[in-house]
């Protein structure tokens, strides 16, 4: 276990190759946040070739170089977007400067996946709609607290199977682990991270409208505040809000910066899911006391179980979004469900802010 969440990269051999070395090549620039590493081994486990790595700071690809040994760094990222070849670039920049990074790379003909928050402002995610519609090309997002999960994503399809019944409500929360002392300087800047909603939020928006099978959302209530940093005016340590999705179902997520020092990880991620004919509630990162994460407790008119996915799921979404790509099809996560998430925590963000 890690306490080291910026960082998360988590590995599962139940993940599938649904393509053969060299047939799909992906490039991966802007190492600012360490989810860049998810992405990237995401991508490759699913049997996607990395050709190139672009970054300021040769010490934050060192790593991948060694992994990906026919992988070459470049010192402009020019390159990356005039090679014909790469038909992806994954990124996670700083999260403000995301939607820049993305509109270049779909403007050059490549697909993009980028790192959640995907955009800081709805400006940002209107140019983005505009340049999927002009350029044909997909403005992919990470939304790796379910993506990266196995028991995240398993969750979905014992929903979609109609495990717990039509489902009523579904409560995220997610506590996380500041490590502020190792946070780079945009970390604390408002502009640049966007808020607490918008940013580690936008992963509960995402898993409200999956779980809740909901296409939109009214936001009833949103708060955000710095309750216990004030040596750091500008972040937002505590998140609350409260949605409405278009189907009817009632959704809750509370996000905070307040892990406690003795948790074994970066932050015990745990959501709630109510249905008509029973509940499940997912323990993504640790069984507090009881060992490793990874599990689903599942009750319902037939079994009252536990779980265990760590291993036997893998990360399907990599898969999918790869041949997505390469069949002209929209099967990994729609694109206006990853826009729609994004939109969702911003128009909270507002409501908190105001």
């Amino acid at each position: 276990m890690s306490r080291d969440g910026m960082n998360y990269q988590p590995l599962s051999a139940a993940t599938e190759q649904v393509v053969k070395p060299g047939e799909f090549v992906f490039a991966a620039s802007h190492f600012d946040h360490g989810h860049i590493y998810g992405q990237i081994s995401g991508l490759t486990s699913a049997g996607g070739t990395l050709k190139y790595v672009f970054d300021a700071d040769p010490e934050r690809y060192a790593k991948v170089l060694e992994q990906n040994p026919g992988a070459k760094a470049v010192s402009d990222f020019q390159e990356i977007l005039d090679d014909p070849e790469v038909q992806l670039l994954t990124s996670a920049a700083i999260p403000n400067l995301r939607c820049g990074i993305g509109i270049q790379a779909m403007d050059a003909g490549k697909h993009y996946l980028t790192d959640k928050s995907p955009f800081t402002t709805l400006e940002q995610l209107a140019e983005a709609r505009e340049a999927v519609k002009r350029t044909g090309k997909k403005y992919a997002v990470c939304y790796s607290e379910r993506l990266l999960s196995e028991s995240g994503w398993y969750a979905g399809e014992l929903i979609r199977e109609g495990a717990i019944g039509r489902v009523l409500q579904v409560l995220n929360l997610a506590p996380h682990n500041l490590a502020a002392a190792g946070r780079p300087e945009w970390f604390f800047q408002k502009e640049a991270y966007g808020g607490i909603l918008t940013d580690i939020g936008s992963h509960q928006f995402e898993q409200f409208l999956t779980y809740g099978g909901g296409q939109d959302a009214k936001v009833n209530f949103a708060r955000v505040d710095n309750v216990g940093n004030p040596e750091y005016p500008e972040l937002e340590d505590f998140g609350e809000a409260s949605l409405t999705l278009d189907n009817g179902v009632s959704c809750y997520c509370r996000i905070d910066w307040f892990n406690p020092k003795a948790s074994r990880t970066w932050g015990d991620g745990r959501t709630f899911v109510l249905g008509t004919e029973g509940y499940l509630e997912i323990r993504k990162y640790i069984d507090v006391c009881n060992g490793g994460g990874g599990k689903i407790f599942l009750v319902n008119n037939d079994v009252e179980q536990m779980i265990e996915c760590n291993g036997k799921v893998g990360f399907p979404y990599f898969g999918r979004l790869i041949l997505d790509i390469l069949n002209g099809t929209d099967e990994a996560m729609p694109q206006e469900h990853a826009f729609k998430a994004a939109e969702l925590s911003m128009l909270a963000q507002q409501m908190g802010e105001s």
